[in-house]
C-alpha cells in the first residue's frame, strides 16, 4: 500500500514485519503514551516504551508471518499513531478480520490520524479478502464516535469486559462493518 496523506501531512504505511522491527521503539512509545493516558488496550500500569516496543516486536513476527497487518501513522518522520488488522482467524472464519490496537499518540490527536488509520485498515482488509471487522472498544471513548461517524454497526456493550490501566472494570462497545473484497 502506497501511503495515504491526510491534510495534516500525516502519512499512514503498511510495515512489513522487518519495518515492525525497525520502527519497534517508536511503535512502543505511542503505546505507552496511550496506556499512561487511561487507554484500555490490554496493558496495566506501570507500562513503559521499553514494554510497548517488545509488544512490537511479537507483533512484527505476527506481520511477517502474514496473520498481522500493521499500520503505522508517521507525522513529521515519526510515528504518530498505529492500528492492527488481525488476518488469522479459526477455518470457520476466513472471511473476517479483527482491528485491533488503534491507538494515537495524544499529541496528535483530532488531526485525522485516528481517521486516516481506519481507512487504510479497511481497505487493506478488503485487499486481504476480508468481508467482516470486528472490534471492541472502551464505552464512552473517543473511538466510538470515530467508528460511527466512519458508518461501522453497533452490537451490544460487555460490561466488566476488561480493568483499565490502573485498575477497576471497564465496559466495552462491539462494532462490525460489512467490506466489498477489493483485488489484491
Amino acid at each position: 500500500m502506497s501511503g495515504e496523506r491526510t491534510a495534516r501531512g500525516v502519512e499512514v504505511r503498511s510495515l512489513t514485519g522487518g519495518e515492525v522491527l525497525e520502527h519497534a521503539d517508536a511503535l512502543g512509545a505511542v503505546l505507552a503514551d496511550c496506556v499512561a493516558g487511561g487507554a484500555s488496550v490490554s496493558f496495566m500500569l506501570p507500562f513503559s516504551p521499553a514494554d510497548g516496543a517488545a509488544f512490537f516486536r511479537i507483533v512484527a513476527e505476527e506481520t511477517a508471518a502474514g496473520r498481522t497487518i500493521l499500520l503505522a501513522a508517521f507525522g513529521s518522520e515519526r510515528v504518530v499513531g498505529t492500528v492492527q488488522v488481525r488476518l488469522a482467524m479459526p477455518p470457520n472464519q476466513p472471511h473476517r478480520g479483527e482491528l485491533a490496537k488503534m491507538l494515537v499518540h495524544r499529541a496528535a490527536r483530532r488531526r485525522g490520524v485516528g481517521a486516516a488509520l481506519l481507512r487504510a485498515a479497511e481497505q487493506e482488509a478488503a485487499r486481504a479478502g476480508k468481508t467482516l471487522l470486528c472490534l471492541d472498544t472502551v464505552v464512552g471513548g473517543d473511538a466510538e464516535r470515530l467508528y460511527r461517524a466512519n458508518a461501522w454497526s453497533e452490537c451490544g456493550i460487555i460490561p466488566d469486559y476488561a480493568l483499565w490501566p490502573d485498575g477497576g472494570f471497564c465496559a466495552t462497545r462491539v462494532f462490525y462493518k460489512r467490506l466489498e473484497r477489493l483485488p489484491t
